[in-house]
């Protein structure tokens, strides 16, 4: 008789939670390596396969709408290394943002999402039923992006008609952009009209501002568009050479500094009906994720300085009467930068105001760029320390040098 054989075990089958953690983990790993490599050192060729191992791990994810595993994955970074979370940041946001089109027997195209944050100034606030209601403007701002400048005259650019606010270009993941991109460009390239779910998703309508109609209000707005060209299409290629590629940046800003002159009363029009009062002040043109943080950033920069600004008058205080105190603060394991408003009098501490503050970011140029804005107040007694207590005590604690020596 034949021997009864023990059954061979089955493998445990990997579930989807075990699968997203292993790519969370890979997409870290890969990001520290990459990121260990010295400037000016020749890429190996095992560092090779694993940078192109990467973009298509990043790509997959996007693809397969994997949002929590690429944001995971950032924030496992930020406690492996600085470096390598800034890295991962960069290279998933250009890859949600971007899109390479490459078709056998043509020339290979790229897509990608843009975005031109502005402030508008007006009194009682924008109207959303108001806006993109004048269609001969909105087709002359569409058609300035190229005659003024900012993208290629040989490329295909649009528009989406609507001003997004903060909390609506902030609900856009990364998963969600690259949709975007995908719609955007299928439908500038399909001859029929087809459907584009994920741009109309990412209009979630304006959040309730509570403005009177008399009040003097400052909105955050970002205009959103998408640029297809050709990937070896000159207007867009960045010279080698650090001088040459300065003045190519210098005339692109010159372009963009005198689009906004122009473009100015187009976008009024855009936003409000005709003759409506609007002030429109414009940040720089960028890639979405680029054009999202100069807004965030100027937003609530704009915020911490009207907060001071109250504060000064409800003390009845002159700004040479008060001095801010700026350090970080780690707040909930969110890090910001924070400004202690004091009297110079007593020392009496007026006002606690916050910012979010990057890991990344380079500290000693978010302090000059507060202190500059504090001087636009008048507020001139400055002090840096190095970081703010649990109990909000300033550490260590000395007088602001502009020049940079801390």
């Amino acid at each position: 008789m034949p021997k009864n054989k023990r059954p061979v075990p089955r493998k445990a089958s990997i579930t989807p939670e075990e699968r997203d953690h292993a790519v969370t983990k890979q997409l870290c790993d890969l990001a520290l390596d990459l990121v260990e490599q010295e400037d000016g050192e020749q890429m190996s060729a095992v560092l090779r396969q694993k940078e192109a191992d990467f973009q298509k791990l990043i790509k997959k994810t996007l693809t397969h709408k994997k949002d929590e595993v690429l944001y995971e994955a950032i924030d496992r970074a930020t406690y492996e290394d600085i470096g390598a979370y800034q890295f991962l940041r960069s290279q998933i946001e250009e890859a949600a943002a971007t899109m390479v089109i490459r078709r056998e027997g043509s020339q290979a195209m790229e897509i990608n999402a843009f975005a031109i944050p502005l402030f508008v100034h007006s009194t009682g606030g924008l109207v959303e039923a108001d806006e993109f209601q004048d269609d001969a403007a909105f087709m002359a701002l569409t058609a300035s992006l190229q005659s003024g400048g900012l993208e290629s005259a040989q490329a295909k650019v649009v528009l989406i008609r609507h001003a997004y606010d903060l909390d609506e270009i902030d609900s856009i993941t990364y998963c969600q952009l690259n949709e975007m991109v995908y719609d955007a460009w299928s439908s500038m390239t399909d001859k029929k009209i087809i459907a584009t779910p994920a741009l109309e998703r990412s209009i979630t309508g304006w959040s309730p501002t509570g403005f009177g109609t008399q009040d003097s209000a400052v909105e955050l707005r970002f205009l959103l568009g998408f640029a297809l060209k050709r990937t070896d299409d000159p207007f867009y290629r960045v010279p080698a050479d650090d001088n040459a590629a300065d003045t190519y940046f210098a005339a692109r800003m010159e372009r963009y500094q005198a689009w906004t002159a122009q473009a100015g009363d187009l976008v009024r029009r855009c936003l409000a009906p005709a003759g409506a009062p609007l002030e429109i002040n414009f940040l720089y043109q960028d890639l979405f994720h680029g054009a999202k943080e100069q807004g965030v950033n100027e937003y609530f920069m704009l915020q911490m300085l009207s907060e001071i600004n109250q504060a000064l008058d409800q003390h009845g205080l002159a700004p040479d009467q008060a001095k801010a105190v700026l350090a970080p603060a780690d707040t909930d394991g969110q890090m910001l930068l924070r400004v202690q408003l004091q009297a110079v009098a007593d020392g009496a501490v007026l006002l606690v105001t916050d910012k979010p503050l990057d890991l990344a970011a380079d500290l000693t140029l978010e302090v000059a760029d507060l202190a500059d804005a504090l001087a636009t107040l008048g507020i001139r007694r400055l002090a840096v320390a190095l970081r703010f207590d649990a109990s909000g005590q300033a550490l260590e604690e000395k007088p602001y040098q502009p020049d940079g020596d801390q």
